[in-house]
This record gives C-alpha cells, sequence and structure tokens, in this order.
C-alpha cells in the first residue's frame, strides 16, 4: 500500500480530495444506481480504452484527461456532496436545470470569476438540499455523530485518506483548504515532541518539512527519479533521553502523588524517589531553556505527560512554553515508554496518512453500521402535570381580645401538664372568671384530647392539680366524655374525669374527695366512682399491707432455719468410717461399693470435700513406692 506524507502529498490527489462527513442523521432507503450507459466506442478504442464515474450515474470517458475534468466539473462534485448528505446522484441534464432554476443572488456578482460562480452554484444546491431534509418536528432531530480523533477525504472512485485533526491550526474547520496550504512553505516545518512517564523523559526537536526552494532543488538534482514526487524530510534536529528513580518498583505512582494522598513516608526509598523527582523537574526545564530558541520557532509542540508532571514544562518563572500557547498538542493516539524509539514511532504515526480503499457501497454500508451502533437519542420527557395543590387554610385573623384569650389558654394548659400547681392557683384567681369557669370546655384549636381541665389533669396523672380541681376550683367530677372526644371505638360507652385517671393515685384522690365532700357532687352515681375513700380505711389498708409483708417475711426466715438444721444433723450421723490399709496394685478413685452411700444427704460442699480427700489419699497410695 502506498504511503503519502502530509507536507508533501500528489497535486493529482489534492485535486479529487472532498471532506468525508457522516450522515448526522438516520439511513435512507438509496434508491438502486442506474447501471451504467451503454456508449457505442470509436473504432481506435475497441473497448479497452473506456472509463466510467460511478457516482454520476456511470458516466463513460474516453481518456485519461476527459476523466480528470470530469472529477474536477460542478456537477461531480455536486454528486458527490450528494451521495455524502444521503441524496441519489442527478444526470448532467438535470444538473444543468437546478444550476437555471437558482437566483442570480446565489449564483455570485458579475465581477466574480466563473470558477467562483460555479463553487457557489454547488454550494448552494447541497444547501437547498439539507434545508429540503430538515425533519419538520424536533421529535426527528438528527444524532450527532462524535468527533474522531481522524478527518477523512475522499477520492473517486475508491480511495480515501486520513490525517489527525491535532496536526491542523486550532479551531480550524476547513481542513481540506488548510491541507492544500500545508503541500506549501516558505520556510522549513519543525515540531518539539516531549515525553515524561515514570522517571523516564524523551524529547526531540524534529523538522517535518524542507523549505520549497529545498524541494525544487532536490528535484532538479535528482531528475528523472522524483516523478512520483519528493519524498518528505524528517530529520531529528536535538534529542535528549534521561531517567530519574521517582516511582517504587511494581507499585506505580510517583512519591509526590502518594505524599499528597496519605502521610508523608520517612523512609530512605521515599527520600530517594523525592530526591529523584526534582531532579527529573529541574533537568527538563534545563532542557527546555537549552532549546528555547529552537523551540521558539517549531510549528508544533507535542507534549505527552500526566496533569501533575505538565507544570513541568509550562508556567513557572522563566519558562519557554505558556499554557495558552496555540501550539501546544497531546498525542491522539495511546504512547508507550517515553524512549527516542518511542518518539519516532510517534512522529511516524502522526505525519504519515492513513489510506484505505473503499467503493462507494462498502463506504454507504461502513457509515449506515456506525450510525446504527451510536447510541439512540434520549427521548424527550414529557413535563408531568403539575400537581394541584390545595390551598391551606388561611389563619384567621384575631382581635387582640382574641389573641389575649388564646395566649391564656395555652399558659394555663403548658402549667397543668408540667404540674405547677401555685402557679395555676394564682392564675386561676387573676383570669379564671374571663376563660368562662372551671368546667368550660377547652377550645378546638388548642388540640387537646379531652374536654375540661379536670378530665385533661386526670389524664395527665397531675395529682395535686387534680386535689386542687376537685376540693378548691369545685370542679364537676360527672361531666362524661363521649367517644368522639376520646377516640373510644363504641359510641355508646361514657366515661368520665375518674375512668380517665392514669394510676392509681389520681382514683385515690378522687374518692378522698368524694368520701370528705360527699353532698357536693353525686359521686357514686353519674361519676362513677365506685366507694368512696377515708382516713379510717386507708389505715386499715396499710395495717394489712404491713401485716402481709411482716407474715412473708417469718416464712422466708422459718424455711433459712430448717435449710440449715437439715444441713448440720445429716453430717453428725453419718458413720465415721475406719481407712483400710493400703494395698499394692491399682485401686479405684473414689472409694470402693459402698462410696455413693457413704455421701448420700450430705449438702454439695461437704461432698466435694470428702471427693477432695479421697483423691489425696489415692495419690499418696499411688507415690509410695517411690518413695520407698
Amino acid at each position: 500500500m502506498q504511503s503519502y506524507h502530509i507536507f508533501s502529498l500528489p497535486s493529482e490527489l489534492l485535486e479529487t480530495l472532498t471532506p468525508r462527513h457522516l450522515v448526522n442523521e438516520p439511513s435512507r432507503p438509496r434508491s438502486p444506481s442506474p447501471k451504467p450507459i451503454a456508449t457505442k466506442l470509436g473504432p481506435t478504442t475497441n473497448g479497452l480504452g473506456s472509463r466510467a464515474c460511478n457516482i454520476c450515474n456511470g458516466a463513460v470517458f474516453q481518456d485519461t484527461e476527459e476523466q480528470r475534468s470530469h472529477y474536477r466539473s460542478d456537477w461531480h462534485r455536486y454528486n458527490v456532496k450528494t451521495r455524502l448528505n444521503g441524496h441519489a446522484a442527478v444526470s448532467e441534464a438535470d444538473f444543468a436545470k437546478l444550476v437555471d432554476t437558482l437566483d442570480d443572488s446565489l449564483s455570485g456578482s458579475e465581477s466574480s470569476s466563473d470558477e467562483s460562480d460555479d463553487s457557489d452554484a454547488v454550494n448552494a444546491l447541497v444547501s437547498k438540499n439539507k434545508r429540503a431534509a430538515r425533519p419538520n418536528s424536533p421529535e426527528e432531530e438528527a444524532r450527532a455523530a462524535p468527533v474522531t480523533a481522524l478527518t477523512w477525504f475522499h477520492s473517486p472512485p475508491s480511495t480515501q485518506i486520513g490525517i489527525y485533526r491535532m496536526v491542523f491550526p486550532a479551531g480550524q474547520t476547513d481542513y481540506l483548504r488548510e491541507l492544500k496550504a500545508m503541500q506549501s512553505s516558505p520556510t522549513e516545518r519543525t515540531w518539539a515532541l516531549f515525553m515524561t512517564a515514570g522517571g523516564h523523559f524523551a524529547g526531540a526537536i524534529v523538522r517535518v518539512a524542507i523549505a520549497d526552494d529545498e524541494k525544487v532543488a532536490s528535484s532538479t538534482l535528482t531528475g528523472k527519479k522524483s516523478q512520483k514526487g519528493p519524498k518528505p524530510e524528517i530529520e531529528v534536529l536535538r534529542h535528549k533521553t534521561f531517567h530519574r528513580y521517582t516511582t517504587r518498583r511494581k507499585q506505580g505512582g510517583s512519591q509526590g502523588t502518594n505524599d499528597n494522598a496519605k502521610t508523608k513516608a520517612v523512609s530512605a526509598g521515599a527520600m530517594l524517589r523525592r530526591y529523584g523527582e526534582m531532579a527529573l523537574r529541574d533537568d527538563i526545564r534545563g532542557l527546555i531553556e537549552e532549546w528555547k530558541d529552537d523551540i521558539g520557532d517549531v510549528e508544533r509542540i507535542w507534549i505527552r505527560a500526566s496533569v501533575p508532571n505538565r507544570k513541568i514544562f509550562m508556567d513557572y518563572e522563566g519558562s519557554a512554553i505558556s499554557k495558552t500557547d496555540s501550539r501546544l498538542r497531546t498525542f491522539p493516539f495511546p504512547t508507550r515508554r517515553p524512549t527516542q524509539a518511542e518518539l519516532t514511532r510517534c512522529l511516524n504515526e502522526l505525519v504519515r496518512v492513513k489510506v484505505s480503499h473503499l467503493t462507494e457501497d462498502a463506504l454507504r454500508e461502513q457509515d449506515e453500521a456506525y450510525l446504527a451502533s451510536l447510541p439512540k437519542p434520549k427521548a424527550i420527557p414529557t413535563p408531568a402535570p403539575a400537581p394541584v395543590v390545595k390551598e391551606k387554610d388561611k389563619a384567621p385573623v384575631l382581635s387582640k381580645e382574641e389573641e389575649l384569650l388564646r395566649d391564656r389558654w395555652e399558659r394555663l394548659l403548658e402549667m397543668l401538664h408540667k404540674g405547677k400547681v401555685d402557679a395555676i392557683r394564682s392564675f386561676w384567681e387573676k383570669y379564671g372568671q374571663g376563660l368562662g369557669g372551671v368546667d368550660t370546655t377547652i377550645p378546638d384549636w388548642a388540640g387537646e384530647r379531652y374536654g375540661t381541665l379536670l378530665q385533661v389533669a386526670a389524664a395527665a396523672d397531675q395529682e395535686d392539680i387534680v386535689r386542687w380541681l376537685l376540693e378548691e376550683a369545685r370542679a364537676n367530677p360527672t361531666l362524661e366524655v363521649t367517644s368522639q372526644q376520646d377516640g373510644t371505638a363504641e359510641p355508646s360507652i361514657r366515661r368520665t374525669a375518674y375512668d380517665l385517671s392514669a394510676s392509681r393515685n389520681i382514683r385515690d384522690t378522687f374518692r378522698r374527695v368524694a368520701g370528705e365532700h360527699t353532698d357536693w357532687w353525686d359521686w357514686f352515681g353519674a361519676g362513677k366512682i365506685p366507694s368512696a375513700l377515708s382516713k379510717e380505711m386507708e389505715e386499715e389498708r396499710e395495717e394489712k399491707k404491713k401485716t402481709r409483708r411482716k407474715g412473708l417475711k417469718d416464712k422466708l426466715k422459718e424455711r433459712e432455719k430448717e435449710k440449715k438444721t437439715v444441713t448440720i444433723a445429716e453430717p453428725e450421723s453419718t458413720p465415721v468410717r475406719t481407712p483400710k490399709a493400703a494395698t499394692s496394685g491399682p485401686q479405684k478413685l473414689g472409694g470402693g461399693s459402698g462410696a455413693a452411700e457413704a455421701v448420700m444427704g450430705l449438702t454439695p460442699e461437704m461432698r466435694a470435700r470428702i471427693e477432695r480427700e479421697r483423691r489425696a489419699r489415692a495419690a499418696e497410695a499411688r507415690m509410695a513406692p517411690v518413695k520407698r
């Protein structure tokens, strides 16, 4: 496969190049290409010298010059752009009709040249087709293809070349015009390449193209050998590589990065790696300072470095490379360890043109397969209907008197729940009648579960406040609490303040007051209090409690005495066995068959003591032969 250099492309190839753009819309069914028009050839050709254009509906040519002229024509250029945009090619007659229908403003002013007019006509026709092909609704928006590292150009009939976008000037979109401009240069073109990673560094200043006058001179000297075009003059002008110990073996990551992420290590290896990083930085900056004049004249500066290491090359005091320099580039492909050989490989990868030979059908299939592999555009989410926000009940506008009344109720209920009897007594003397009396219903906005102060106090287990309400405030204990107020499930149940009592002390308070002031209310009927509680009844109840407790204590003492008596009596009645004479030979630990009967009736402590003595005697018997 023939290789090309980006700065010395053949003129024949440049004239036929057109940019290749992926169709940024869903593929459309293409009409089948018409069959080539059969043209009767002259007797001199005999069918051997005929040539055809597959794009322009099989147009046939007699010789190479006619074919080249066709490739430079607006008809062919229009068909190429139309095919790339997904439309069918047109015949020469149809193309002439399309040009005639254009307005005069689209074909340029009268002072414009014919070539400019024709070019404007082609662009206007292509733009018109694009506008006609736009989707009518935003739901049919085209998918945008991602930008690749290579930009491709097409040369009919089946040649494609690819060049890295990073080679072109920043912000440039007309790559074809820039590519043509790159073929001529008044002076030689030089690039600077720098790589650093893992303590390795490689740098070079290379010439990628010679000046135009040198090309002419070299072609004159070579004579006939230069008919294929001059070879690119690539030459390494300066190069330098060195290495410092900055990374721990088989671990990766620089020492500085590790120090920033963790606690600063104090080992000898860490200190050596820190020194290596500083030395590497000084060496690189010293080299850049030495090459400062050459770097100022280069066309591109290629740098491969991590984000922390990029600070080594730029934006330090007296640096030759600025962070905002438009010449800065990164390598658009993966690179290996920084070495001189790797720099050479990357340079060749950048300046060599990528060439492929695919037919129109193969290109079409490739584009459609690529577009099909792209993720589908996300559907525009339909906004959910706004939730209906219910208007909050506006707070009622209160008068000063109502605000004062509400404040007093809040203070009273707060003191009731906290059990402050003295504070409630003094507060009630001042504002009790203004609140409606002791038996008035608590307002709904207060949020209380029960209706009167007595009921709330009984449920809150406030014994002192219940007694004050019954004796001093004369609260009515017979007022009933309905099931709707207290949340009871059965609507037939009716309860009073006594039924709401949270403890026995509260119930005893009701019974005491009922016994002392029997004639105040219907305590035992409507009040649902079972009986009165007098002082004599309370004393009698306390006496019964004491008697019951004393009886329990006496029973416990008797049980303990019985246990001690049994424990002492049983060991004394146990007969004392006379120890048998020591016999030779092994003996069973624990004595004879009567050992179990001998310890029956003993406490666990005494059984353990006897067992220890038996084990001690058995051990002495075993050791007796040894002592002898």
